[in-house]
């Protein structure tokens, strides 16, 4: 495995941070989304998989998270991730312009691919998701949701903090530890983005019809942070989807214990697809 950075720069003259994992000869290269307050840093073992496979990895830190430019959890609107999933594309195919290309996303950034692949029917052999935020698996309080639509419209770059307990990212004690102690994760939430990302989920929470290309949707048993009922439902209402939930697991099924069977599962569909 080979790891590089890249920079890549948005129409509103944000500076986004970039990850490529090479490998010798690749057969398609996987475009990697990560989720809400984490960033693409953590996906080191998960390139080192897929590239043993012959796969590709290529990926952003989103706007506000990482080492990508902006305040930390805020976006101007839904539709700037959506750019910036355009740009991690156009990357993607300047890199490898004639190899298959897959798109990859987990929570936030599962929110993110399923409405990508919908509104923006990109080039992609397929999309996987895991713990994508279609719905949350708490209810935000009331108060923090009116507040936020208050805010919203009178200054939205207004931050709260999350109410993500640590210790339902992972079962794995030492995955956890990490991510609490890792200073380019945060906890922060604007009222735009928070507010658009629910909005978002709502969208794929009604969508019905077909997917544009094979899509799998992974969720854990027991995430308590998204909500595997919402998947589950996704699954059986929408065309072209095929869903596996993965009993015991937690948010970030990529970092249980038991991801090496979640990757391997993962690669099958994969190869299946191609």
């Amino acid at each position: 495995m080979s790891k590089s950075t890249f920079e890549i720069q948005t129409s509103d003259n944000l500076k986004v941070y970039g990850c490529h994992w090479e490998t010798d000869a690749p057969k398609a290269v996987i475009c990697l989304v990560h989720g809400f307050g984490e960033h693409i840093d953590r996906y080191d073992h998960f390139a080192a998989f897929f590239n043993s496979k012959g796969y590709a990895v290529i990926g952003t830190d989103r706007r506000g998270h990482g080492k990508t430019g902006g305040q930390r959890g805020h976006t101007p609107s839904y539709s700037h991730y959506m750019d910036e999933l355009d740009l991690l594309m156009a990357e993607a195919k300047s890199s490898y312009p004639n190899l298959p290309k897959i798109i990859y996303g987990h929570s936030a950034g599962g929110n993110h691919v399923l409405n990508y692949v919908i509104d923006r029917t990109p080039n992609v052999s397929c999309a996987v998701v895991t713990g994508p935020w279609i719905k949350l698996a708490f209810e935000a309080p009331k108060f923090l949701v009116m507040l936020g639509k208050v805010m919203r419209n009178i200054y939205p770059k207004f931050n709260n903090k999350s109410n993500l307990d640590p210790n339902h990212v992972s079962k794995d004690a030492e995955v956890v530890k990490k991510y609490v102690n890792d200073p380019l994760v945060h906890a922060y939430v604007s009222a735009e983005a928070g507010l658009a990302m629910m909005d978002a989920g709502e969208k794929l929470n009604q969508f019905s019809g077909k997917m544009p290309v094979p899509t799998l949707v992974m969720h854990g048993g027991d995430d308590k942070v998204t909500s595997c009922p919402a998947s589950e439902a996704f699954i059986a209402r929408v065309d072209n989807v095929s869903g596996k939930i993965w009993e015991g697991l937690y948010h970030e099924i990529h970092n249980d214990p038991e991801h090496p069977d979640v990757f391997q599962f993962t690669y099958d569909w994969m190869e299946q697809q191609l």
